[in-house]
């Protein structure tokens, strides 16, 4: 006798052959620690390395935090965590019960990294893939994150292991992909967008770093990487451009000092508009 089927929007008299009973749409998200409530979450991701995605997602944390969200970052770029040095966050992080407390820096931003879970910051992490997936799970399910207007995730770069596994298994909300001036941009730009159309996460905009320097004498702006194709980029993707930023040394001597909680990004204002409310 054929089963009936019990969905109220299905049309057919049983489920037998029903495309959705043969293929079921697997969910991979993870719950949430119990004692966390988390708004929204962005991504910061770029199909290199080297373009400063941990500089900007701590410079929107920073911006956001200033505004009064209360804001956190989790830095999962397992292999090349660089959030706690910017802060001048040392570890352990502490235990309360199963779960693990993020640190705070300064402003009141809450970070969870694996260098405030290793012994000494400069140990490496020579893990492979599924195990580096799992850590970021991890950060999700067992960090107490508090109650929180916006998580940004730092990610590593590319479109491998880690942000696939943002992708599925965290509520994203959106993305915001970072380039640098480069020609070779558009193609660096495109993959991840492209992952994100695939994954069904909006693009939330473009930020472009290293656009140029300004002579302190002059103030001439000397584009030392070409001229910046992200206008034409963002245009023909129908997405944003949040800001271009200059080379600026006052920027980079906070962040190697641990001080980056003093750091306000200027050239970011127009992501404040982009970010979901």
């Amino acid at each position: 006798m054929a089963k009936e089927c019990s969905s109220t929007t299905c049309t057919k008299e049983s489920c037998e052959g029903c495309p959705s009973r043969q293929n079921p749409q697997p969910t991979f998200q993870v719950e949430l620690n119990i004692y966390s409530e988390v708004k929204h979450v962005i991504g910061i991701v770029s199909g290199k390395g080297g373009v400063g995605k941990s500089f900007v997602t701590a410079s929107l944390a920073n911006m956001m935090a200033k505004k009064g969200y209360r804001v956190g970052i989790m830095d999962a770029d397992i292999t090349g965590p660089s959030i706690p040095k910017m802060y001048g966050l040392k570890g352990p992080a502490r235990m309360e019960n199963d779960n693990i407390l993020p640190l705070e820096t300064d402003n009141k931003i809450k970070v969870m990294s694996i260098n405030l879970l290793l012994p000494d910051e400069e140990t490496p992490v020579v893990w492979r893939g599924p195990v580096l997936a799992n850590m970021v799970k991890q950060f999700w399910s067992d960090v107490i994150w508090g109650d929180l207007d916006y998580l940004f995730v730092d990610m590593p770069p590319g479109t491998g292991d880690v942000p696939l596994t943002v992708f599925q298994s965290l509520p994203v909300d959106g993305i915001v992909i970072v380039s640098s001036p480069q020609d070779l941009v558009r193609m660096i730009v495109k993959k991840a967008f492209n992952m994100a159309e695939m994954m069904k996460i909006p693009v939330l905009g473009i930020v472009e770093n290293y656009s140029y320097v300004e002579c302190p004498d002059c103030k001439k702006q000397i584009k030392i990487f070409g001229d910046s194709h992200i206008d034409e980029i963002a245009a023909e993707l129908n997405v944003p451009v949040l800001g271009k930023m200059p080379v600026n040394p006052i920027y980079a001597e906070a962040a190697d000092a641990g001080a980056f909680y003093a750091v306000e990004n200027a050239y970011l204002e127009k992501a404040e508009e982009a970010m979901p409310k």
